[in-house]
């Protein structure tokens, strides 16, 4: 397998991007706090080299999420537009409106359905689908929790719709169970399971099209580049759509990726890619400039 680059920073590569399609958890914030560098690095691309897409597996619409970054200090200059699974996901659940639709997942993520005229349902045996934002309580369930409730539902043969296919992210020094862990679980059941965020088609062509829009121009996909922490997610996304890849590789990775000296080893990055058979041309452990 081919190493991936180590970069000493952003500014190696700046030059060959018009785009970059930037993750938001992980990469420039961990839930409690945003990294500077991180947030500097992106400030610095937008000022002299191109436009930052932020593109986020938040099952919440993007409109919603905004408040949140600005209130983990990510700079509004740091970024140029913003995409989520959530944005994505509506588009699937309003084709199946108005349901029933059997809920999971926290209050906070209702802004998701503001407007599809869902109606709710009380379980499995009255919805016509599952649709799944992540954990109840993600503190303290994980996804054995729901085992039971989502057996049911393979048994009707419900779809289930995962507004956020990411596993786990980082919040603070935890990790935390997220929607597409019970969608694993699901598809386990027997169970028929649809997403729209990454790594998957939709949220990767609203994210385009607003780079078009920024750069008033059709997208020259060689010049796009994708940054994440996520295997499954950024890297294998960025894969399908025959994308570049800046992998993150501490992240929800921790020290996996560091060498006996505390820098990258590409060596150990491939391997991490090389357990889900994708590749990224770059990596770093941290994103700075």
């Amino acid at each position: 397998m081919t190493l991936p680059h180590a970069l000493n920073g952003l500014s190696d590569i700046a030059a060959d991007y018009d785009i970059l399609l930037c993750d938001v958890w992980g990469v420039i914030h961990n839930g409690r706090e945003s990294w500077p560098a991180a947030c500097e690095a992106l400030t610095r691309f937008n000022d002299g080299h191109g436009h930052v897409v932020l593109i986020s597996n938040s099952p919440r619409p993007s409109s919603d999420v905004v408040a949140q970054l600005d209130g983990l200090g990510v700079p509004r200059d740091s970024w140029r537009a913003f995409v989520t699974s959530g944005d994505a996901t509506r588009m699937e659940l309003a084709k199946r409106a108005p349901g029933p639709a059997w809920i999971i997942g926290p209050d906070r993520d209702w802004p998701l359905y503001d407007g599809l005229g869902l109606k709710p349902a009380g379980g499995a045996e009255d919805a016509a689908f599952i649709s799944v934002t992540g954990m109840i309580d993600d503190e303290t369930e994980t996804p054995d929790d729901y085992r039971d409730r989502l057996t049911a539902g393979a048994a009707r043969d419900l779809e289930l719709i995962c507004a956020n296919p990411d596993r786990v992210v980082q919040r603070g020094d935890k990790l935390i169970w997220c929607g597409g862990s019970l969608a694993d679980l699901y598809e386990s059941l027997g169970g028929r399971v649809t997403m729209a965020g990454k790594p998957f088609g939709p949220i990767y062509d609203l994210a385009l099209h607003e780079a078009a829009d920024l750069l008033g121009k059709p997208v020259d996909r060689s010049r796009v580049l994708c940054i994440g922490d996520g295997v499954v997610t950024d890297v294998l996304g960025a894969n399908k759509q025959a994308l570049d890849c800046l992998f993150i590789a501490q992240g929800i990775h921790g020290d996996a990726a560091r060498g006996p000296d505390g820098r990258l080893d590409p060596a150990r990055a491939a391997d991490l890619l090389k357990a889900e058979t994708t590749y990224a041309r770059h990596a770093m452990l941290d994103l700075t400039w």
